[in-house]
């Protein structure tokens, strides 16, 4: 890839094959799925998990190549800023004590590479948006260097024509221009992929879609950016905003942005693809020497590169993915809301949270994406990330009446949708002891309205009124937040606020 943009980029005669490709790729797709060619049903899942280095004064630390080298392990790998990790966790089957084991894993993973970090005086950070980012860190300077990135970059650039605006209404209002695509580098996430048949497909998409608002109000860590406090998730609109190829006449237009909601339910997974070529212009036209129909023409299963890269820069919010394993093609619906942290054991209860009541969801026989309209799911999204744990979730009214109630998203979690997760998770086979333990996490933050956004912001705002300026109460959170999240009790068992010796020390610096 570097050395073809370092030859001269892409030219027409690229995207004219590539997009010959895409479709013979879709061709391809449409026939593995009508010769029932997937893997049988394994009940798989897995977990990505983007992370944040900071120093001990909470300030980014543009260092990830080096903590890289020092970890030295397949598990981790680089991100698009230089102060991001991911660590991604192998595929396990969902049954028994599945939640404990991820924990565990992810416990030891994170710990090392929390040490080898402190070797270089930085450190791993489990959060949304990191409160101490500035516009400086997010400058093209602080790019990984890793060629697809700048590729990356370049194409999205070039598609938009301007610089990209940043506009954030929310408890304060941000506005910023900038020249690159960097400031999608700042939301770091948690994603959950769910091996699925083509049968199932649809019915796990469109649960997954329903309960993105859930999530997000139960699960929101984002509440600041430059400084500025918006949205309790403040990751959905900077990072629509950073990846917007449209400039404003486009928008104008209703051209759809490349990271989306998406705007129906479904009824296949061929839908979601076919609308990604149909849509979307392709921002890397990397062709692959794999004849897609050739192959399957030889009775081969093709790995359809094209199809793939391109749904990797189709930015939904649950997206479809399309993979090979030992030679048998298979489908993952892959659930992007979540933001990292605050701990091991949050990050495990809202993966818990959320494999539960998809599959609940998935089994009713009166789903509930045929009792709401897509538009009310966006909008509930929307909510979520705006209000947090404070929303209000318009969801079908039980029983035979029907139409839609707006209820507190906590009264709706506690009274309807963590007994359909208990149930989901014990028709995975999940051990009781499993079940109880992270759903419990959930069921306290919503009896205290207690998440990783309420925490910080509370704890700034006492931070404030104790006398620390905007940007030293900020740091002050910071590092009190990467205190409480390497000892790993809950978030919602946190205590609010300072130590008194955190005031002191940082008065102390500023004199």
């Amino acid at each position: 890839m570097g050395e073809k943009v370092v030859a001269g980029g892409f030219d027409l005669s690229d995207r004219h094959r590539y997009r010959r490709k895409l479709h013979e790729c879709l061709e391809g797709l449409e026939r593995l799925l009508a010769e029932k060619r997937f893997d049988r049903p394994k009940n798989m899942m897995g977990l990505e998990i983007e992370l944040n280095l900071a120093g001990a004064d909470g300030l980014p630390r543009m260092v990830n190549a080096q903590v890289l080298e020092r970890i030295a392990s397949p598990d981790f790998q680089t991100e698009l800023g230089m102060f991001n990790l991911e660590v991604n966790v192998l595929p396990h089957r969902l049954d028994g004590r599945v939640f404990d084991q991820l924990s565990e894993e992810l416990s030891a993973g994170l710990h090392y590479a929390h040490r080898q970090a402190a070797e270089i005086d930085a450190g791993v950070v489990m959060i949304g948006i990191l409160p101490t980012i500035s516009r400086a860190d997010l400058a093209l300077a602080n790019l990984s260097a890793v060629d697809r990135y700048s590729l990356l970059n370049e194409q999205i650039l070039m598609m938009r024509g301007e610089d990209f605006r940043l506009d954030i209404d929310g408890v304060e209002r941000l506005t910023w221009s900038t020249g690159s695509i960097v400031p999608e580098a700042a939301c770091t996430s948690v994603q959950l992929h769910l091996q699925v048949t083509p049968a199932r497909f649809s019915d796990v998409w469109n649960a997954a879609q329903a309960v993105t608002a859930v999530q997000i109000a139960v699960g929101a860590n984002s509440p600041f950016l430059f400084g500025h406090e918006l949205w309790r998730e403040s990751r959905p609109p900077l990072f629509t905003q950073a990846t917007d190829t449209r400039p404003p006449e486009l928008q104008a237009q209703g051209v759809r942005p490349r990271t989306w909601f998406g705007e129906r339910w479904v009824d296949s997974v061929y839908e979601l693809f076919a609308e990604n070529v149909r849509f979307f212009p392709s921002l890397l036209p990397i062709c692959d020497e794999e004849e897609p129909l050739r192959v399957l023409a030889e009775g081969g299963v093709p790995s359809l590169q094209e199809l793939v890269l391109h749904n990797g820069t189709v930015y939904r919010w649950n997206r479809p993915v399309y993979g090979v394993a030992d030679g048998v093609p298979h489908l993952r619906v892959e659930n992007r809301v979540l933001p990292a942290g605050p701990t091991v054991a949050d990050v495990v209860a809202n993966a818990a949270f959320y494999y539960g009541l998809v599959r609940t969801l998935a089994d009713e026989p009166r789903p509930v994406w045929t009792r709401m309209s897509f538009a009310e799911a966006e909008a509930n999204f929307d909510a979520a990330c705006r209000y947090g744990i404070d929303a209000r979730i318009r969801w079908p009214r039980k029983g035979r009446g029907g139409g839609l109630v707006s209820v507190p998203a906590v009264r709706l979690v506690l009274d309807e949708l963590l007994p359909m997760a208990a149930a989901g998770l014990d028709a995975w086979g999940i051990e009781p002891a499993d079940r109880d333990h992270y759903l419990g996490i959930i069921e306290e933050r919503c009896r205290r309205r207690v998440n990783g956004a309420t925490w910080q912001v509370e704890t700034y705002h006492r931070a404030l009124a104790g006398g620390l300026e905007r940007d030293a109460a900020l740091a002050a959170t910071t590092r009190r937040y990467s205190e409480l999240m390497h000892k790993g009790d809950p978030v919602h068992t946190w205590p609010v606020g300072l130590e008194e010796q955190e005031v002191d020390a940082t008065r102390a610096v500023r004199r």
